[in-house]
């Protein structure tokens, strides 16, 4: 009986545990992610447009010098609001449910495939973030690329919904899951294994055994690397969502063939590059410092062989 009464507690104590680092990470991945995006939001503008209005804003600089001409500085800082608080909603069901999602897999999975833990945790994350993104995302695209729609989320929320009623805040969320799952599959995969990468056959020391510095400089290259990879990925429904939320196609099908096929690739794609890697760099960087100021070991991990007193020793860090 008192064994039994023992293993509940211990129980209980590892449950409260895994609940608290989950917690942890949803509030560290909220803050990391708002706080870079609203960082880049003068460039969202910029690709917002350059998407939705291709033939006037045909360039970066033509954008850029059109915008300040005709609305002001204040216009590269329209939609901060929804960048901030939507990304960090994203941010938080992102980081927070692929933490337990990956935790779950791996436990039920048990000799799965690596690669597939990680595609499957962060999708099923990712299909949570989107739901709690997708409001947020109708209303700042509208207030970028429509300056007389709304001034913020304020009064575009009322408007969204008084025009289109609940549903216009999902209008765009079929193509927001067909850009940002993918993108998010292939960023949490290309992250894992850049890190397992640098760690095995660059620094060629465990992760233990590294500084923290040294832990937070394989995460920002690691970060890096997702970033691009997932940029060139998601790009396609990243113009079909700012076309359908702005109200240049009324439908997916329209959408695609309004762009083009080759435009869905490459328009835009440039300053998603500049925005994404950069950004995601940064969440990276933000989200493992908290963890490591609250005692948690950095993201990412680490299955090596190295030599520890002559023999032979495997490990795998997370």
């Amino acid at each position: 009986m008192v064994m039994e009464k023992d293993q509940r507690r211990l129980k209980a104590q590892d449950c409260r545990a895994a609940t608290g680092y989950y917690a942890l990470c949803a509030v560290s991945g909220m803050l990391s992610a708002g706080t870079t995006h609203l960082a880049i939001t003068p460039l969202d503008v910029l690709k917002v447009n350059m998407q939705v209005n291709p033939v006037k804003y045909y360039s970066i600089y033509s954008c850029f010098t059109t915008l300040l001409r005709e609305q002001g500085p204040s216009a590269f800082w329209r939609g901060w609001a929804g960048k901030f608080f939507g990304y960090g909603a994203q941010g938080g069901c992102r980081f927070g449910l692929y933490e337990y999602f990956k935790t779950l897999y791996s436990n039920v999975l048990v000799d799965s495939n690596r690669s597939f833990i990680f595609f499957m945790s962060s999708a099923s994350a990712e299909v949570f973030a989107n739901l709690a993104l997708c409001p947020f995302e109708a209303v700042k695209v509208r207030v970028q690329a429509q300056p007389h729609f709304a001034k913020g989320l304020a009064d575009g929320f009322p408007k969204v919904y008084r025009t289109e009623g609940f549903l216009g805040f999902y209008r765009g969320l079929v193509p927001l899951w067909g850009r940002n799952l993918p993108f998010s599959m292939v960023m949490f995969s290309t992250f894992e294994h850049s890190v397992d990468f640098l760690y095995r056959n660059v620094i060629k020391r465990r992760k233990e055994d590294c500084s923290k510095a040294q832990q937070l400089g394989v995460t920002c290259l690691a970060g890096y690397t997702a970033g691009s990879v997932g940029s060139f990925i998601s790009n396609p429904a990243d113009n079909i969502v700012a076309s359908l939320y702005s109200k240049k196609a009324d439908s997916l099908i329209l959408a695609v063939r309004k762009i083009g096929f080759s435009n869905l690739f490459t328009r835009s794609l440039p300053i998603r590059i500049m925005l994404v890697g950069p950004v995601v760099t940064l969440q990276w960087l933000f989200y493992d410092t908290i963890k490591v100021l609250s005692g948690l070991p950095t993201s990412g991990e680490v299955r090596t062989d190295v030599k520890v007193d002559g023999a032979d020793k495997a490990n795998e860090v997370r």
